[in-house]
């Protein structure tokens, strides 16, 4: 309904093609992702509804030794993926609702395509989303209810396109942020807080994932023509496109360890 509601009220406007998913698997999103954002000329919004098993997701230049626990994350086989886009590190499941919006430059009239000003075009239409559950608020490059996040933001920008994904929080394990160390460089509204002082939960503030997902949907009409399409119109594999996404291997995260203790020993040594 809302989709229909929007391309009505999108007429004239740019074509925005909707994309709604359920469970896909984090790595393939991020492939499909990367593949429409530099393969394709259109406007796409991609939502998908959780994912499994839980997986941690690092940005394009994030360091797995700051950011991530490796011995606990080897230990219990968690995956680890380097995205194509930066940003901080999350670890994502099927309490996370996925949000992307991959466009053209010339796509939303006025909207100047450098981080600052995209991210305050999502603010401003999250804003919408959330007008009477919560006080939303754009906290640095994080959506927070008040002063808790629930939103985590990365973006890539092209030449003549750019992607600003988010991994909203409905619902998360807490023990899964065991496998998550608290980032040297941190938002300064954080205050130093642990995660669990600094995170909120979504299912706590709206009634249902379909309610957010359906004023995404809404929200966006306001600035495009919202036309759905169908999930394997666009999942269908691309063997011509080679992503920059990856699974890191557990040889990969092995070798981070012993590239640390090689360190002290150079240091005790010295």
């Amino acid at each position: 309904m809302a989709a229909g509601v929007a391309g009505a009220r999108g007429a004239g406007r740019s074509l925005m093609r909707l994309v709604t998913m359920s469970g896909v698997p984090i790595l393939r999103q991020l492939h499909l992702e990367e593949r429409l954002l530099r393969r394709t000329g259109d406007n796409w919004c991609i939502i998908n509804d959780g994912t499994a098993p839980a997986t941690i997701v690092m940005g394009v230049s994030g360091r797995v030794s700051d950011l991530v626990e490796i011995e606990p994350v080897l230990r219990d086989k968690v995956p680890v993926i380097r995205r194509f886009s930066g940003g901080g590190t999350v670890i994502v499941d099927q309490g996370t609702v996925f949000a992307t919006f991959i466009c053209s430059k010339t796509a939303i009239p006025g909207l100047q395509p450098f981080p600052r000003d995209i991210m305050s075009w999502t603010g401003q239409l999250y804003d919408k989303v959330f007008d009477g559950f919560g006080e939303f608020h754009l906290r640095e490059n994080d959506y927070a209810f008040s002063q808790r996040k629930f939103g985590g933001n990365a973006q890539s920008i092209t030449r003549d396109r750019w992607v600003h994904h988010t991994s909203f929080l409905w619902d998360y394990d807490m023990k899964n942020m065991d496998y998550l160390k608290i980032p040297k460089r941190a938002p300064d509204y954080r205050l130093a807080r642990n995660h669990t002082d600094f995170l909120c939960r979504m299912k706590e503030y709206m009634p249902s994932r379909s309610v957010f997902t359906e004023g995404i949907i809404s929200a966006l009409g306001d600035h495009f023509t919202v036309e759905p399409t169908e999930p394997e119109a666009v999942l269908s594999d691309d063997t011509g496109f080679k992503p920059s996404t990856k699974l890191l291997s557990p040889q990969d995260l092995e070798d981070v360890i012993a590239s640390k203790e090689s360190h002290k020993v150079q240091e005790v040594e010295a």
